[in-house]
């Protein structure tokens, strides 16, 4: 019976493999840019703008209209990307808009403006001109199986969405943009660690910068997990600007999440982590990963997790019950108009997030009221030790 027991468990992995990698495949993973030459003075009424700052490990295409490819560069560049977003009232909060031909149209597509390089110097004036009054900055980190263009159009989807008036930086490593090289994005994950903490030192070290949120998504976790443990490391604390840390999806080893946290030295930065018990993605890489449960997926109502992390000061969203678009259920924090919204109105504004905001997850999915209560209970429990 054993035999037959871990076969049939075998038959269900590789079944789950195939559908994610099915799932995932039906995404949009395209690879060129659409740019529209002086395209400011053509934009029609109601588009708006996303003029973000990029930050890559990634290495530099001679391909026109690729600017990234997925393999990794010697040392990081800088660049500059202004994408527009159509009028609200043809789109869905939520919602990337892909070019669907050689000719993207601003009313109904995500477009860039302008894709210029940039270099240190351009960094303090890019910043005093997109930033708003309370000199904030929104730091995002792509996950894994992303290329360069769908991590960038992503950031400004998040960021026109959520209505925040932080500058946008994308930090973008070399994934590669396809599901079976996860092994391979790891390792880049892992490579661009110190890419990553050197842009939160020198952000956090900067007068003109008030604070920093830094959210990452999906196996982009690791990376930011990682840099903040070598910041806490290095410099004997986690700079105090960098005052919120957003998991999104985390695809991170539990047992090795509490050991980085370990080794952050207090105070440490509000963390609000977003997870779904039927991501799809997370129960792969869970496979890939010796069965060991990822941050992403975990049941935040069981043992042995109340005990391990209660000394942290953590806040959970569970959106399991919540439905969006996302077959892989990956990206629900992205797609849900009232989790973009909290993440722009409350969490990137430094807000402390309450026990009406912790009911969201299951309010906005249509759960009874008492199952959204006993998720604020179960959130203050889990990681306060009460």
């Amino acid at each position: 019976m054993p035999t037959v027991a871990k076969r049939s468990n075998k038959l269900r992995a590789i079944c789950l493999l195939w559908l994610v990698v099915w799932c995932t495949g039906c995404a949009s993973q395209q690879h060129h840019i659409a740019l529209m030459e002086g395209a400011e003075a053509r934009l029609p009424p109601g588009v708006d703008q996303v003029d973000m700052l990029v930050m890559s490990t990634r290495e530099r295409s001679s391909v026109p209209g690729v600017i990234y490819t997925g393999e990794r560069a010697r040392n990081r560049s800088l660049y500059n990307l202004v994408v527009s977003i159509p009028p609200d009232k043809s789109r869905k909060i939520g919602e990337v808009q892909w070019p669907k031909g050689p000719k993207p149209d601003a009313r109904t597509d995500f477009v860039a403006t302008k894709a210029n390089d940039m270099n240190a110097a351009d960094v303090d004036k890019w910043f005093l001109n997109v930033a708003g009054k309370k000199r904030k900055l929104f730091v995002f980190v792509h996950g894994f199986n992303n290329t360069f263009v769908s991590a960038a159009y992503r950031l400004a989807q998040i960021t026109h969405d959520s209505g925040t008036e932080a500058a946008p930086v994308l930090f973008t490593w070399p994934s590669r943009g396809r599901v079976l090289d996860y092994v391979y994005d790891k390792e880049s994950a892992t490579y661009s660690r110190d890419a990553l903490e050197y842009l939160l030192t020198r952000a956090a070290t900067d007068p003109n910068v008030s604070d920093i949120t830094v959210m990452a998504h999906s196996m982009g976790n690791w990376t930011m997990v990682e840099a903040l443990r070598q910041m806490s490391i290095r410099q004997g604390r986690i700079f105090p600007k960098i005052k919120n840390v957003i998991m999104a999806a985390p695809d991170l080893d539990v047992e090795v999440f509490r050991s980085e946290l370990l080794q952050m030295s207090e105070p440490r930065p509000r963390i609000t982590i977003f997870l779904s018990r039927d991501d799809k993605a997370l129960a792969l890489s869970r496979w890939l990963g010796g069965n060991i449960d990822r941050v992403g997926s975990l049941d935040p109502d069981k043992e042995p997790y109340r005990s391990k992390l209660k000394e942290f000061n953590i806040v959970v969203i569970n959106l399991t019950k919540l439905k969006v678009g996302d077959t892989t259920n990956h990206t629900k924090f992205a797609e849900s108009p009232e989790i973009v919204r909290l993440i722009g109105n409350r969490l990137i504004e430094g807000q402390e997030i309450a026990g009406s905001d912790l009911k969201l997850g299951e309010r906005v999915s249509g759960a009874s009221v008492g199952a959204a209560a006993r998720l604020g209970r179960s959130a203050r429990a889990t990681f306060n030790g009460t």
